[in-house]
């Protein structure tokens, strides 16, 4: 396979060639692969986490308790629950700590979501009517170069692609190409584009490469500038390809807070301690079910999920990551959720049966 690149968030950037395989900084020191200059501090006066009881949150600390008791037995490494703004309950595996980083896997779609957001509020993109061809002109006069940003956002580009299919998978193919943005645009249309779903990693990729095309610096730049240092998130590491476009469909590791600060981030509508980080509208647009619904999963906004959870029926809308990297969002009980698992966890679906039977069991 060809080796990527990891890019770390600090006080400066190194670029090195590595997998940015998931590792955890506190127990087992710096990966191998980064080179790591003065960390940025993790947390700052302005953008420090308040902890509270969650009694004084309307929660049952003792199912909280009995959730820590089942996860021991589980292959989920950290929960970080936030509601009402403070981290209420927190557990992590032996071993694990709020310092560790773990790998979100398709959790990075809706960072990169995000992204788009931004650039197109900053009008460095046109909007989600943009079609392909603007950004790869040899696309030009083909049907594939009127693929929109908003059908990427929504993985009904009508590109063919098998994301898991064994030794076919379209994933691990992507992965291994000297060139990733090639790759996804040379795949036929097998579809109208908009017409149906089918997820595609290559989709936000290409979304990656759009951004990093109209940035004055870099796209990695770009999203510490607008999201990470506004957000106060010091842990963060997002892989490159080899042409060292930012993975955008898989290559996030960050703290489980951190996670939880861009699920909070989403909860407050796009506001961070009264900044405007992601447009609300963008927010909006990108958290409601737009297609769908799409099995058990749920349904499909703007690289978001979305579905109900719960005895109750809770509207939630969700990043998800392949085995078992969660964050879930809450609006109506004011709550997210992050839940990271081992990187060998098999059922990608693991923590919702703990996100519901505990995490919104113990809520009033």
């Amino acid at each position: 396979m060809k080796k990527t690149a990891l890019i770390v968030l600090g006080l400066a950037l190194a670029l090195l060639a590595g997998c940015g395989q998931q590792h955890d900084r506190a127990a087992s020191g710096a990966s191998s692969s980064v080179a790591e200059s003065a960390p940025v501090p993790a947390e700052t006066a302005d953008n420090a986490w308040s902890t509270d009881t969650p009694e004084n949150h309307r929660m049952d600390g003792a199912v909280l308790q009995q959730l820590h008791a089942a996860l021991d037995q589980s292959e989920i490494y950290a929960s970080v629950t936030v509601r009402d703004g403070y981290i209420v309950d927190e557990y992590y595996r032996e071993g694990y700590g709020a310092d560790s980083v773990f790998r979100l896997n398709s959790c990075s779609k809706s960072f990169t979501g995000a992204l788009v957001g931004i650039a197109i509020e900053e009008g460095l993109i046109g909007g989600v009517d943009d079609q392909l061809a603007t950004y790869f002109p040899q696309l030009a006069g083909t049907e594939k170069g009127q693929i929109t940003i908003g059908q990427l956002l929504q993985h009904t580009s009508g590109l063919e692609w098998h994301e898991w299919n064994g030794d076919d998978s379209s994933f691990f193919e992507l992965n291994a190409a000297e060139n990733w943005v090639d790759y996804v645009l040379q795949k036929p249309l097998v579809a109208t584009p908009g017409s149906s779903f089918n997820y595609t990693t290559g989709g936000p990729h290409l979304l990656a490469a759009i951004l990093e095309q109209v940035t004055d610096d870099s796209l990695f730049h770009y999203a510490r500038t607008h999201l990470f240092e506004p957000l106060g998130m010091s842990s963060m590491q997002w892989r490159a390809d080899p042409q060292n476009v930012l993975d955008g469909g898989n290559g996030i590791e960050m703290t489980a807070r951190d996670a939880a600060r861009f699920g909070q981030l989403y909860l407050n509508g796009g506001s961070w301690q009264g900044r405007q980080l992601v447009p609300r509208t963008w927010v909006e647009e990108s958290t409601r079910a737009q297609v769908g619904p799409i099995g058990n999963s749920g349904s499909y906004g703007y690289l978001w999920w979305t579905r109900q959870f719960g005895a109750q029926g809770y509207d939630t809308y969700f990043a998800m990551g392949a085995m078992g990297q969660f964050i879930f969002v809450v609006p109506q009980l004011d709550l997210v959720t992050v839940m990271t698992s081992s990187p060998t966890q098999q059922d990608t679906y693991a923590p919702w049966p703990y996100f519901a039977d505990y995490i919104l069991a113990a809520c009033h």
